[in-house]
């Protein structure tokens, strides 16, 4: 029987807490237990592992992530839509690094197919529709975009840029300047 005011979405959302707190890889069933302050075994009819945990939060994370780059981005375009989406991630790992940690975990294909991952490639997607970006390329600009926005939230987080000059937001927006400037101009043949 499961226990009196625990449902699977207070525990997800506990267990993404959690992650922030202690890091994603560290969220077990038995630490989420031990901050409810009951057995594991009562954790199991709301989550089947920790590794169903895991999963579930890098679904709540993807969902909650893409929730926050819908708003920003609306009734924006180009530039100003970039800058905007590439904020959310930032400001989103800056916040919740175990979160974000979470939303790049590898999920089977039936499960990513099914979570707001989908949403995330479609936003990036109708970004770079306004800088004309055809395939294969649209599909190299998204990985990039990922990334760098992923891969300068983590370095950054980590204390990576802390310890010299310029300060990292003027680094920020810098490199947004110049990811606005080569999608615009986008190579139209591999230089390799």
């Amino acid at each position: 029987m499961a226990r009196v005011g625990l449902t699977t979405e207070r525990l997800v959302r506990a267990g993404a807490e959690l992650a922030d707190e202690v890091g994603f890889e560290q969220v077990t069933v038995s630490e989420l237990a031990r901050r409810f302050d009951v057995k594991v075994a009562s954790l199991y009819s709301h989550v089947k592992s920790s590794q169903d945990l895991k999963t579930r939060i890098a679904l709540y994370t993807l969902e909650e992530l893409a929730d926050r780059a819908a708003d920003a981005i609306a009734g924006r375009a180009g530039k100003d839509a970039l800058v905007a989406f590439a904020d959310v991630y930032r400001d989103y790992g800056r916040e919740h690094p175990g979160r974000a940690a979470a939303a790049r975990m590898r999920l089977d294909a039936e499960t990513a197919a099914a979570g707001a991952g989908v949403r995330h490639a479609q936003m990036t997607r109708a970004i770079l529709r306004g800088y004309d970006l055809t395939e294969p390329d649209a599909t190299h600009a998204v990985r990039l975009l990922g990334s760098v926005f992923h891969g300068y939230a983590d370095l950054e987080v980590a204390g990576g840029f802390s310890h010299s000059a310029p300060d990292s937001e003027e680094t920020w927006r810098r490199i947004l300047d110049a990811l606005d400037a080569l999608l615009r101009n986008w190579p139209t043949e591999p230089t390799l």
